[in-house]
């Protein structure tokens, strides 16, 4: 049935690096239709002319042109938005009532029904409470099944999803002493601070430099915190997480490695080396189309998912057996941002995850 299913897709905000992703992903879904674009700076324009990476590539998907919001969200059967925070209510809103479907790229539906953690680190009320009850986190390794039936689908963000599958198969498993905190030190390529340049991402100021930035009060933190406990089945306020994340300057890619002290259970497991814990990790991810336990002694690296939908990672003892670390990588235009969209979309509509995201790494 699902090989005939059409789609008709709009995105709001197609301008962006996420927005301009996505679009290009769309555009090689053999389940997609038309895709309709808009983009508050660039109306009237054609996308193609804005990135020229597009050039003869529009096929009958697109005419290319850059229309009103209003206009996509009346043309399309489900819409993104790749808008900045506190914008994609009403758009989720106008789809519930009008029978369709939505994924937002921000924070908007990051934090379920909660929205004293939205507000604290996002500085907005919300303007359409009861959307939140449509809204399901997008995570399709965790709420894959609510996925499939969700109308709003609220896609992770990007620093997030590399810390979560990293720890997820450990929380899982009870292996993570989670009364001492949990530390995440992430590195995330320029694309992830967006197109618009500032004194900390353009060139003069990033290139041949690395830097930490909102250390302690990233917005991420409180997103990493909210999966790692429900994933341990614990309050957020019953664990801590120390986040910090740092500017590198490459394009695209994150790195994030995580520390976790290890349980009674997870001391056990870990009392023979690493195999049991790997074992856990593997068996985990099994079936897991866009997650790869790497074979010992591989390292994960940024290179080899750069463009694909793919988190990669690598599992460590260290402090002598008494704590975990895990390196895990991933494309944050990607699986961290308009990948999982799109894998999001294909659990909604019964496609295969797979499709239209089937890239094979380059080689270098």
């Amino acid at each position: 049935m699902a090989d005939k299913v059409t789609i008709k897709a709009g995105i709001i905000g197609a301008t962006g690096y996420a927005g301009v992703e996505l679009f290009r992903i769309l555009l090689r879904h053999p389940g997609i239709e038309k895709i309709y674009a808009s983009s508050v700076s660039f109306e009237g324009q054609r996308i193609d002319s804005v990135y020229q990476n597009l050039l003869g590539q529009l096929g009958d998907k697109s005419d290319g042109m850059l229309l009103t919001a209003d206009e996509v969200k009346e043309k399309s059967d489900i819409l993104f938005t790749a808008l900045p925070h506190g914008i994609a209510e009403q758009y989720a809103d106008w789809c519930v009532k009008n029978g369709k479907k939505l994924i937002d790229l921000s924070a908007d539906f990051r934090y379920g029904m909660d929205e004293a953690t939205f507000k604290t680190w996002y500085k907005k009320d919300w303007q359409f409470p009861e959307v939140h009850k449509e809204c399901v986190y997008g995570s399709p390794e965790m709420n894959r099944e609510m996925i499939k039936k969700a109308r709003i689908i609220g896609n992770p963000g990007c620093y997030v999803t590399s810390a979560t599958l990293g720890l997820l198969p450990a929380l899982k498993s009870g292996l993570v002493d989670t009364s001492a905190p949990l530390i995440v030190d992430s590195k995330s390529g320029v694309t992830g601070s967006g197109r618009n340049a500032t004194m900390t991402n353009h060139f003069c100021e990033c290139g041949e430099s690395l830097s930490a930035y909102k250390v302690g009060n990233h917005r991420h933190q409180s997103e990493i915190q909210r999966n790692f406990a429900l994933i341990a089945g614990k309050e957020p306020s019953d664990l801590s997480v120390i986040f910090t994340p740092q500017l590198i300057p490459m394009n695209r890619g994150i790195l994030s490695t995580v520390y976790a002290p290890l349980s009674a259970k997870g001391m056990q497991a870990a009392a023979s080396g690493l195999a049991a814990i790997r074992s856990i990790y593997e068996e985990t991810y099994k079936g897991e189309p866009f997650v790869r336990v790497l074979p010992e002694g591989v390292q994960a690296t940024t290179r080899t998912i750069r463009g694909t939908n793919y988190c990669d990672m690598q599992i460590y003892l260290v402090n002598g057996g008494k704590m975990l670390e895990i390196v895990s990588v991933l494309d944050n235009m990607v699986k961290g941002a308009s990948g999982q969209a799109v894998q999001n979309m294909n659990l909604m509509y019964g496609f295969d995850e797979r499709t239209g995201l089937d890239f094979i790494p380059a080689s270098f």
